[in-house]
């Protein structure tokens, strides 16, 4: 199959759960079941062990493998510091655009690296499809809760819709303009890796624990075996 029709299929396939996931919390709002509450938190902390898994098989360790010392510090650093201004930002901005910031933050990174990677390793851009699928299952299911306490259900859904085609044109730049630069896809990766990390002590760990109840963190280890699991298949 053509390099480009595959990334499209795989962009794809890391980009729809967002719709996905909205479109399963649309389904449960209003529902009233015993679990609701302690349901949020799982998927929450699905998400953070699915992106911490990420970090540990896909964007770190290639990088360590590639990159000097020096360049791990400087690269893994800015994004850490990079997501953390932006977070500044997203907070001080508030509302819904806030939340689609949030979002953009580590989808855009890791889907210029899934094209990039096809040109040396279409199991690697598969894995790499894997993760960010995973990972945005639960942001989508989490970015309608949040979007749609300022908008209508409708135009939540419609712009989570549109937010999952734009793996698609991150990827096809990736496959286009990085292909040929490994030490950049590699860099775009521990970037990635640095900034998720913040997100994830930042944002979802803090939000994902309720007090009195032991579900939730179950959600970030099965989040964290299901990367095991790809990233063993694949490998």
């Amino acid at each position: 199959m053509n390099n480009t029709i595959t990334i499209i299929i795989y962009s794809s396939a890391a980009g729809f759960p967002i719709i996905i996931g909205g479109l399963i919390a649309f389904s449960l709002q209003n529902v009233r079941f015993k679990m609701k509450n302690e349901l949020n938190h799982f998927i929450v902390a699905f998400g953070g062990g699915a992106l911490l898994s990420a970090i540990s098989f896909v964007l770190i360790p290639k990088a360590v493998s590639t990159l000097s010392i020096l360049h791990l510090i400087l690269i893994f650093g800015a994004g850490t510091l990079s997501f953390m201004w932006l977070d500044v930002i997203s907070s001080k901005i508030g509302g819904s655009i806030a939340q689609v910031i949030s979002m953009m933050m580590d989808f855009i990174p890791e889907a210029l690296a899934l094209g990039a990677s096809f040109a040396y390793n279409h199991n690697f851009g598969l894995l790499i499809a894997i993760f960010i699928g995973l990972q945005n299952l639960p942001e989508g299911y989490n970015s309608y809760l949040e979007l749609n306490e300022k908008l209508s259900r409708k135009k939540t859904l419609m712009i989570l819709f549109c937010l999952s085609f734009v793996g698609i044109v991150a990827a096809l730049i990736g496959e286009s303009y990085l292909s040929n630069n490994e030490f950049l896809i590699d860099s775009i990766m521990l970037f990635s890796g640095g900034g998720i990390l913040y997100l994830i002590f930042q944002d979802i760990a803090p939000t994902s624990k309720l007090a009195n109840h032991w579900l939730p963190g179950t959600g970030a280890s099965l989040g964290y075996i299901i990367g095991m699991i790809g990233e063993k298949i694949l490998k």
